[in-house]
């Protein structure tokens, strides 16, 4: 039986304008086909099985001809897969969506469409320029910048776009913009109309240059734009001045900084958000997965059975309490099962975590740090104390050492393991290739796993750019970036995400 396909709308650049219907399919994806402009961070909706197929084209460099990727969905929904076709904007606005669909409809196979935010409306927007407005615009022309080469003549009819419509907004048009500029000054509009060329619109390194038609040209090579980007023609752009909310966020602390984010793909939301918050451009690029431990969880499930002997549960990270209470639930307990033990946690986001299952930790150290936590611990310890530690499987010895030291009976059960992430070698290129053009201005480190991992991934040599900002977000992470000689810029004081971003804040408000 043949499968579904969804032809989605990513939306024009930032992750969160795609749709909620958008995301739900991707949801129940088994293979995503997506595009160049697609926001990587989409993608994390799909589930962790799915297949990804990227299909990305640029001006003169297309990864797959449109009839292969057309014929890609077919073969894909023949095998009875549930098939994602996520493309950048709309699917029907110069996507190429309808020649997809037709030849899914000749094959037989269903599809749906989910209409995305289109850039032809929103860019304008995000560059303070709405495309109609009351006083001098009450009409709109979405124009490809690009006509199949095929076709034996243009189908615009210049004569009539030229001053027949108010508001012109051209896609995909700068590499034509000599023509297209020719072209409407040839056929009657004023070559000093305003203009505008937007560059990466929606998202944070967006750029907008006002011009006017008969200088576009001219003015776009001077400045040296490059796509993505689109052109505006018309009388609404001269109230960018006015609307330009998106702009004057360059009063943000990390405006104009690009930061990778090296956290686990579930867990780099919150902290690629808050920088998101503060200005930055984020690209994430997950160091490491989370995995289950190599004793397929055999010594967690031993505790777990005797649980109700352990005076403490101590927990080092959000991960080992998430995992931990995934095993609970396997073995049909809940946190009734705990009984009298009390509960550690060395920080404040993992006693978040405890909260979350209705457990409130009986000891958060100020420090967050093992030292600290054991010295904290040894003082409420009953004699021949019986202590669990549920942590990632390679960890510093520092905390069960100190603990058995002043007589405790400590259980070490590895609740998860931490792995470096698999990157294909082209993404593996481009990302190095960001660091060492200076694209990519800061990355953060949030474990000692995140140093270790990005350093297997991509090598030492981007990692020693001049002028590349490097964030731990404590001591330990810190130090073992130095154990590669590279030397950490900022180092938080407070040992967690808010700590890591205020750190980051202060030391560029400093260097201002």
């Amino acid at each position: 039986m043949a499968g579904m396909v969804y032809l989605v709308g990513a939306g024009p650049g930032d992750h969160r304008l795609l749709t909620l219907k958008g995301r739900d399919c991707l949801a129940q994806a088994d293979v995503v086909v997506y595009d160049r402009l697609v926001d990587p961070r989409e993608l994390q909706w799909a589930p962790a099985g799915a297949e990804f197929v990227y299909v990305g084209k640029a001006a003169s460099n297309h990864t797959m001809p449109q009839p292969e990727i057309s014929q890609l969905l077919v073969d894909k929904a023949k095998e009875g897969k549930t098939v994602v076709r996520l493309k950048g904007g709309d699917p029907y606005v110069f996507g190429r969506g309808g020649e997809e669909g037709l030849l899914l409809r000749e094959n037989g196979i269903d599809f749906e469409v989910v209409p995305g935010i289109t850039s032809a409306v929103a860019v304008p927007s995000y560059a303070g320029i709405p495309v109609t407005h009351r006083a001098v615009a009450t009409s709109f022309a979405v124009i490809t910048g690009h006509e199949d080469p095929t076709k034996e003549a243009s189908q615009l009819k210049w004569d009539k776009l030229a001053t027949g419509v108010d508001t012109l907004i051209f896609l995909m048009g700068l590499s034509n913009l000599p023509y297209i500029t020719q072209q409407l000054i040839a056929n009657g509009r004023p070559a000093d109309t305003p203009a505008a060329v937007i560059r990466w619109g929606t998202r944070t390194n967006q750029r907008v240059l006002v011009t006017t038609v008969g200088t576009a040209a001219a003015d776009v090579e001077k400045a040296g734009l490059k796509p993505p980007a689109i052109f505006i023609v018309g009388e609404v752009v001269k109230y960018r001045d006015q609307l330009d909310w998106f702009d004057r966020q360059a009063q943000r602390p990390l405006f104009g900084h690009t930061v990778l984010v090296t956290r686990a793909r579930a867990q780099a939301s919150r902290l690629s958000q808050t920088l998101e918050n503060m200005g930055a451009r984020v690209i994430e690029l997950p160091a490491i997965t989370i995995a289950p431990p190599s004793d397929d969880y055999e010594a967690l499930d031993a505790a777990i059975d005797r649980i109700d002997d352990f005076h403490w549960l101590v927990f080092t990270s959000v991960n080992g309490v998430e995992q931990f209470f995934a095993r609970m639930e396997q073995h049909g307990l809940d946190t009734r099962a705990l009984g009298y033990a009390r509960v550690a946690a060395i920080g404040r986001a993992t006693a978040g975590a405890l909260q979350r299952y209705g457990i409130k930790a009986d000891l958060v150290p100020d420090e967050y740090r093992a030292e600290t936590l054991a010295e904290a611990l040894q003082g409420q310890l009953p004699p021949h104390a019986k202590v669990l530690l549920a942590r990632a499987e390679k960890a510093r010895e520092v905390l069960p050492e100190k603990l058995r030291a002043c007589g405790a009976e400590v259980m070490v059960a590895p609740a998860y393991a931490t792995q470096a992430a698999e990157l294909d070698e082209a993404a593996r290129q481009e990302v190095a290739q960001q660091i060492e053009a200076g694209d990519i201005d800061i990355v953060t480190f949030t474990s000692s796993s995140t140093v270790e991992n990005l350093i297997k991934l991509l090598g030492i040599e981007p990692l020693q750019t001049k002028g590349l900002l490097k964030a731990c977000i404590g001591p330990i992470t810190a130090d073992k970036l130095r154990s590669f000689e590279l030397e950490p810029d900022i180092t938080a004081a407070e040992y967690t995400i808010d700590g890591l971003v205020n750190a980051l804040k202060s030391y560029l408000q400093h260097q201002a």
